[in-house]
């Protein structure tokens, strides 16, 4: 995979998207705007509102595109598909360039910094060991688990971001972030079921 354009930055697009007097941003349209081969950028843009407060609804139209798109990765396809169901699927533009506002100042200080280094992280295996783990992570981002969205969105536009500047360090910081998910998931499975065993105990006794 390769970065979306030599000339143009990923927050250029974003800005570009956020910017369009269109009331409504689709799916479609977002894939279009990066281009057949920016998997990367395709990850990174439905991930990273996950980070802020967004209304009812929006997490469904993030995590359907990264639920088809991932897998895609992972078997090696080297330009996006989505079915039409996906591809037109809509939300408020408004809604969007609200957040972006917010995320496209860091992404810029982050591409400033980042550069193509750490090349073995990517290629035929390393893609799809990316594409795999961000399956798995838009798996859990689905879920409804309160403030349980926030890392693994944070995994996947790290993995993003790596894909679109090519920067294994990007692609490191995206494994120890689902590292820690993974963690934080286990924990809150296991204390979960604690907290369902005391209650069912309690029920029990009265």
């Amino acid at each position: 995979m390769t970065p979306i354009e030599k000339r143009q930055t990923l927050s250029s697009i974003l800005r570009e998207i956020c910017d369009d007097p269109d009331p409504v941003v689709t799916v479609g349209e977002v894939v279009h705007r990066f281009g057949p081969r920016a998997f990367g950028a395709l990850l990174f843009f439905f991930s990273a509102p996950n980070w802020l407060p967004l209304p009812p609804g929006s997490s469904t139209f993030l995590a359907i595109p990264l639920l088809v798109i991932t897998p895609q990765i992972a078997v090696g396809i080297r330009s996006p598909w989505l079915p039409k169901f996906v591809d037109s699927r809509a939300m408020p533009r408004a809604t969007f360039a609200k957040a972006f506002e917010r995320i496209i100042p860091v992404l810029e200080r982050v591409e400033k910094v980042s550069r193509p280094r750490l090349g073995f992280m990517f290629g035929p295996i390393g893609d799809r060991v990316i594409g795999l783990t961000c399956f798995l992570l838009a798996v859990v981002l689905s879920l409804p688990i309160f403030l349980g969205n926030m890392p693994p969105a944070a995994a996947i536009a790290a993995f993003g971001l790596s894909l679109v500047q090519r920067d294994g360090l990007l692609a490191v910081l995206g494994f120890l972030i689902t590292g820690i998910s993974a963690g934080l998931l286990i924990i809150g499975g296991h204390a979960a079921l604690l907290i369902f065993r005391k209650a069912s105990e309690a029920l029990g006794m009265a």
